[in-house]
């Protein structure tokens, strides 16, 4: 990591208390969080933006997980794929799908409002824009609340890739890199 976390005897009182709140949500403090906590202004807003998209959004859990993932892999951010690749597939995304996303190529969905999201998704990643008809097909499926939702989870799952990748967050001891293209990168 290009910065090294801080220790407890380092951490304001403020970052003691954003690392023992993401602790209580998380299981731990790490990844990302041990670089945004030396902001805590900006780590207590990320905290609870991630919170939101990942815990509350009324968007169902595989498509809030096959958002990360789908952002981790856009930016190749490693770590986020690790944590968050097999939580898609128990989530309901079909293996051979979450596989073909890994090796960037374009997977076969069964349910059409896997296929449906999974474009909207990828328009918006790649080309940064939607197309007139895959946004009237998202809205028609999603609505509006979690239309909107969806974009929240890519912009954080962005960011979260981003932090990971700039600071170069390790992957988890044991993990190893999941992108045959990436074998030497971080994040």
């Amino acid at each position: 990591m290009r910065i090294p976390p801080l220790t407890e005897q380092q951490m304001t009182p403020d970052q003691k208390a954003l690392s023992e709140r993401i602790s209580g949500k998380r299981g731990g403090t790490r990844g990302p969080f041990l670089v945004w906590l030396r902001s805590p202004g900006l780590c207590d807003r990320v905290e609870a933006l991630g919170a939101y998209v990942r815990f509350e959004t009324t968007l169902p859990l595989k498509y809030r997980e096959l958002g990360l993932i789908m952002a981790a892999r856009h930016w190749d951010a490693q770590y986020s794929w690790n944590a968050h690749a097999k939580k898609t597939i128990d989530a309901g995304i079909p293996a051979a799908a979450v596989e073909a996303i890994a090796e960037r190529r374009e997977p076969v969905f069964d349910d059409e409002q896997d296929a449906v999201f999974y474009r909207f998704c990828k328009e918006l990643l790649e080309t940064h824009f939607v197309s007139d008809e895959t946004f009237a097909e998202a809205l028609a499926v999603f609505g509006e609340e979690q239309l909107v939702d969806v974009v929240g989870v890519l912009g954080n799952s962005s960011m979260l890739a981003m932090c990971l990748n700039a600071f170069a967050v390790p992957l988890k001891e044991g993990d190893e890199p999941p992108f045959k293209d990436l074998a030497s990168a971080t994040g």
